[in-house]
């Protein structure tokens, strides 16, 4: 299932195993990143088996709960934010206590890989972004490093 992220986002999909995990997930990337702005599609994989939503934008919450039941994948969670990078949140994500795994943080073009069986469906992996071209020259790695301080991530 290919995963459009919009313009000036980035997102996460990851592995959940309890109801609660879309309110952990909240105010774990809240206090990350003040300015935050992000929504969050969480699929309940028991009882009535239902998209759970949550974020601080109306717009991204709304896509990460479209997003979800489109997956549909148990308890697997996809977060789309704006005003931060992974980076800053990764830590913060992987210390919710009922998260599993996490499959992807990118802005890249995203590709989830999912199988159906009778039960239900599943992550299999995510392809993130394209295939490798080549090996970088040394100007290459002069621009590597100078955006790197350009958007203020090394001195």
């Amino acid at each position: 299932m290919h995963i459009d992220v919009p313009t000036d986002c980035n997102v996460v999909v990851g592995m959940a195993h309890f109801i609660k995990t879309i309110e952990d997930l909240y105010e774990a990337l809240k206090n990350a990143v003040p300015n935050i702005e992000f929504g969050i599609g969480f699929c309940e994989s028991s009882g009535p088996c239902l998209v759970r939503r949550e974020g601080n934008d109306d717009e991204l919450r709304t896509l990460a709960a479209n997003t979800a039941l489109e997956l549909a994948c148990g308890h697997s969670f996809i977060i789309f934010m704006k005003n931060a990078y992974p980076i800053n949140l990764l830590d913060k994500i992987k210390q919710v206590p009922e998260v599993c795994n996490v499959y992807a943080a990118t802005a890249n073009p995203l590709e989830v890989i999912i199988a159906e069986t009778k039960q239900g469906r599943a992550i299999l992996g995510v392809v993130d972004g394209l295939k490798s071209k080549g090996i970088e020259t040394e100007a290459d790695v002069q621009a590597r490093k100078d955006f790197l301080r350009q958007i203020g991530y090394k001195l």
